[in-house]
């Protein structure tokens, strides 16, 4: 049974990379679809431009959709944590999975040179998603009060400064609309 997926989101890369070294971190994924090259790791929807290195800026851009099996989500994340030995900054990438049931499975996965970048852009994606929930039905001040108390809490589990380099995933795997289209 093959499932569809859309892998979405932007790397910062340290200066000094090279298209190889990426080929070379994201060669589980790149052999899961059975192809050489960033270049032919194209999407299967024309009007996304699948996985693109862009050595100008220092970014590699993803935007990718397919058609995978259950081993999959191995391939990826393997890939990604190999990439953030690459990463100057911490992104995170968003995995769609749309199964053929109608349900939908969303999650992210964040990467970063060292577990306090991780941990700030997982700071900054709560904050985020709460300032937009509770923007339907509160105001500013209002929300302040409850993105300060999150503010805390990520304070009081921030790892340290110095230690190695890693990939998480945060499972934020929730049934989305069955909707098809992908927003971005």
């Amino acid at each position: 049974m093959h499932t569809e997926v859309h892998v979405h989101g932007n790397i910062p890369l340290r200066s000094g990379v090279r298209l190889s070294d990426i080929e070379a971190a994201i060669r589980p994924w790149l052999d899961y679809v059975d192809v050489d090259s960033v270049a032919e790791a194209t999407s299967a929807r024309e009007d996304e431009p699948g996985i693109a290195y862009d050595p100008r800026r220092r970014v590699l851009e993803i935007c990718w959709s397919g058609w995978v099996g259950r081993k999959f989500h191995q391939a990826v994340e393997e890939s990604l944590h190999a990439l953030s030995t690459f990463a100057e900054d911490a992104a995170e990438i968003e995995v769609t999975y749309y199964h053929e049931d109608g349900r939908d499975e969303y999650g992210v996965v964040f990467i970063g040179p060292d577990p306090v970048a991780i941990h700030d852009a997982k700071r900054r994606r709560m904050v985020e998603d709460l300032r937009g929930l509770l923007g339907r039905h509160f105001n500013e001040s209002e929300a302040a009060d409850v993105v300060q108390l999150v503010n805390q809490l990520f304070d009081a589990k921030a790892p340290e400064r110095g230690t190695a380099r890693r990939v998480e995933t945060q499972p934020e795997r929730a049934p989305l609309a069955t909707s098809k289209k992908h927003l971005h």
